[in-house]
């Protein structure tokens, strides 16, 4: 136990190969710019005024937070080598890193909720998914991840931190920051895996209950009617199946002792970058109305800019 003082900033170190720089920064572009398209579409586009496309909007907004608690510290470090973090930096980044994440599931739920009233409840869809009604369900959704993974951020803050200062993570891990506090945290790592695990689960079972539903409501629907509400089903199905096997890999990696550290560092950089990634992609592929959302964006683009053109006098 190091008994020097207390710890007034962390250091991070996790990957040491520059090489890296290049490839997390066209990843933290390719975010913001997918994402930031999916909410222009949305915001722009009268035919994508929709609960679905709502929800669609949010959870591009939370991708674009979600990200930016992390990679642009992560962008600093490689670029300046200026590693340390202030304490109150650290737990700051660790709580909107964990609350997003958080956030980003309840946002999956909702979404799953929204198709299952679209399909099993069609002629009430309307009178059931108000504007009222969707705010709720996105307050619900931030308010539910401010809370869940509250009380381990808080205990965190509580423990005392004498040394060492080096947090073996691109970021402020949870898991990687309360190590280094120089008590027992038997309990910080109870209430913290308790809070994973209650998010993981109680969201899941959700979206599971959601599609059951939507599979019964499916078998009675006729050919063509099946083919339309699977396509609206698809990409959200798509989205769901990779962040929560990614987010498997990670607890899974966090349980192995002998994991290499490396290796850890990397799938759960990777955990956290992969969904925001490609949530604008599947979508984009998999959506007709996106796709005809993107062209009509376009034609407007290209109309004003030759307007534009044609009003410049010539100079010459």
């Amino acid at each position: 136990m190091n008994t020097s003082g207390p710890v007034e900033y962390f250091i991070l170190e996790g990957l040491k190969d520059k090489s890296m720089l290049p490839v997390f920064f066209t990843v933290y572009v390719s975010i913001l710019s997918g994402n930031s398209i999916i909410m222009y579409l949305v915001k722009t586009d009268p035919k994508l005024n929709t609960p679905m496309y709502f929800f669609l909007y949010n959870l591009s907004f939370s991708d674009i937070v979600y990200t930016s608690v992390t990679i642009p510290n992560i962008l600093s470090i490689f670029l300046t080598e200026a590693k340390t973090i202030t304490k109150t930096g650290c737990f700051v980044q660790m709580y909107f890193f964990l609350s997003t994440d958080v956030t980003v599931r309840a946002l999956l739920t909702v979404m799953a909720y929204d198709r299952y009233v679209a399909i099993c409840n069609p002629l009430r869809y309307t009178t059931i998914m108000t504007k009222q009604v969707c705010l709720l369900l996105i307050f619900a959704s931030w308010g539910f991840g401010a809370v869940t993974v509250l009380p381990s951020a808080i205990w965190a803050t509580q423990l005392p931190y004498c040394g060492p200062k080096i947090v073996k993570h691109m970021f402020c891990d949870h898991s990687s920051v309360v190590i280094l506090a120089c008590t027992d945290t038997t309990r910080n790592g109870f209430v913290g895996l308790s809070a994973a695990l209650f998010s993981l689960l109680s969201t899941f079972f959700l979206i599971l209950t959601s599609y059951i539903y939507i599979g019964k409501a499916i078998k009675r629907m006729g050919t063509a009617e099946q083919l339309k509400a699977l396509g609206t089903c698809v990409s959200h199905l798509i989205v769901v199946c990779i962040s929560y096997v990614s987010a498997l890999c990670v607890y899974i990696s966090y349980r192995v002792g002998k994991f290499d550290p490396d290796v850890r560092i990397i799938i759960a950089v990777m955990y956290s970058v992969i969904t925001p990634l490609l949530n604008p992609i599947i979508y984009s592929l998999r959506n007709k109305e996106l796709q005809d959302a993107m062209k009509r964006a376009f034609s407007r683009f290209t109309i004003v800019s030759k307007t534009t053109r044609k009003t410049v006098p010539n100079s010459l």
